[in-house]
């Protein structure tokens, strides 16, 4: 399940600075939205400054979130110093994608010049011929830190070996522990287990502190048993489909395994309590209540207990998705309005270069974050590798005000990433029903559970084809 639809998150300002920021209709090539100057001839070539070229852009933070509102602003006052014949012409919204509108705007080609995508959504919007091809002008020198993008990030945003987008934002799941109960047990929380024997004793002795405290939890309705099944598959190194999507894949040792060890941590080690059903919040709820030691989750379901739920950063801490084979990976991007011109993509790929894809720049500007009141230190967006990687770490320590120390475990792993299978949701409503049959039935069997939900899987895809 794509995190970014349960959690998502001026022009006064812009025009004082003399910015053409603000609502505006999503623009198409030869219209207010195209170069005024032609196209660059050299695709490779990074924008020319003196180019005069206009982009709709859209995910602009709503006035609701005064400081991420004002930054914006202030990035793109920066970024017309640069290059200042380049108009930007922004639009809000909250959240930056809904399911419906984003398919009525691909059908109706009103999308902007650069527009926000779920990682999930480029086989849609290349169905409706949504995107420009972009591969030729993305290089070391149009984004320097390029290199040292993650590969398995990037790879979402690819078809045919053609890339049409780049990321401002991805998480990579793991698990997320309650320090706070580790050390009532006696564990040490700066050592969170990395596999599920390991789990299974850690949530025992969780669990055995009693008043009401589960020392595991999953999620088993609305698609998250699902969503959360495809993760801790990933990370025993298992697949929910065979690579052409058609079949169901997941009937495996692995597949077994993860079943199993659920069945036993609800049955055997009574470690997950007798209340099952879960779906978000439901487990943040627990753990932000010191109810719960330890669940399989993403690093803004930290920042959603402290914000939303009054927790304390300094009680949770994250380790590598059990396993380590694979963590699913998930985010958001920017893709490239399909008829767009070279410049427009020239100046598109600049503006997200600067805003979101340069150390101490836009949102890697953790001092101004720091200033302005944002959480500085979680592990995400959680794209960088090598040098980049580096330089981001040392930079969050320095202004960090939340306990960067509490995710080493998790930032030292490197696991790689890998995307959701194709019809996601449909697949994750079938293994819904797995999840909760072994979560809620003493008699349930594990082959015949996970034989079942392989065939309704497969007559999904079938009637997909």
């Amino acid at each position: 399940m794509n995190r970014d639809r349960l959690i998502r998150r001026s022009v006064a300002l812009a025009a004082a600075a003399g910015l053409a920021l603000g609502a505006a209709a999503c623009s198409s090539s030869g219209s207010a939205g195209s170069s005024d100057q032609g196209a660059s001839s050299d695709a490779a070539a990074p924008l020319d400054p003196a180019t005069k070229v206009t982009i709709s852009i859209d995910c602009q933070p709503p006035v609701t979130k005064a400081a991420e509102r004002k930054q914006w602003a202030d990035d793109v006052a920066a970024f017309n110093k640069l290059y200042p014949n380049v108009t930007v012409r922004a639009k809000d919204g909250f959240p930056c994608e809904e399911p419906a509108a984003f398919t009525a705007q691909l059908k109706g080609k009103t999308q902007t010049d650069v527009f926000y995508s779920y990682f999930t959504d480029l086989n849609q919007v290349l169905d409706a011929d949504g995107a420009e091809d972009i591969s030729a002008y993305v290089n070391d020198t149009s984004i320097p830190a390029l290199k040292d993008i993650d590969p398995s990030v990037l790879a979402t945003l690819k078809s045919d070996g053609k890339l049409y987008g780049l990321p401002y934002s991805n998480y990579k799941m793991g698990l997320i522990y309650n320090r706070k109960l580790f050390t009532q047990a006696g564990l040490d929380p700066d050592k969170p287990p990395t596999t599920w024997e390991g789990i299974r004793e850690a949530a025992k002795k969780i669990a055995a502190l009693g008043n009401g405290v589960n020392g595991y939890g999953d999620y088993s309705a609305t698609n998250q048993g699902g969503w959360h099944y495809t993760a801790e598959l990933y990370g025993l190194g298992g697949s929910m489909t065979t690579p052409d999507g058609k079949k169901a894949a997941f009937n495996t040792p692995e597949g077994k395994q993860v079943l199993q060890n659920l069945y036993d941590m609800r049955w055997t080690d009574n470690s997950m309590g007798a209340t099952q059903g879960l779906k978000w919040p439901d487990l943040m709820t627990q753990m932000s209540t010191d109810k719960l030691g330890l669940y399989v989750g993403a690093p803004d379901d930290i920042t959603y207990m402290v914000q939303t739920l009054k927790g304390n950063y300094a009680d949770y801490g994250m380790g590598p998705m059990p396993g380590g084979k694979a963590a699913l990976l998930g985010g958001n991007d920017y893709l490239f309005k399909k008829g767009s011109t070279p410049d427009q993509i020239k100046a598109g790929i600049a503006w997200i270069n600067f805003k979101f894809l340069t150390i101490g720049k836009g949102q890697f500007d953790y001092a101004r974050n720091k200033t302005d009141g944002l959480p500085v230190g979680l592990p995400q967006p959680f794209f960088f590798t090598g040098a980049s990687l580096d330089a981001d770490n040392k930079a969050k320590a320095a202004d960090a005000t939340v306990p960067v120390q509490n995710y080493a475990p998790y930032l030292a792993a490197s696991v790689p990433g890998k995307t959701e299978p194709a019809n996601a949701q449909q697949i994750y409503k079938v293994m819904d029903n797995a999840v909760s049959a072994v979560l809620t039935d003493r008699n349930a069997t594990v082959d015949k559970v996970l034989s079942d939900a392989e065939n309704q899987v497969n007559q999904v895809l079938a009637s997909l084809r």
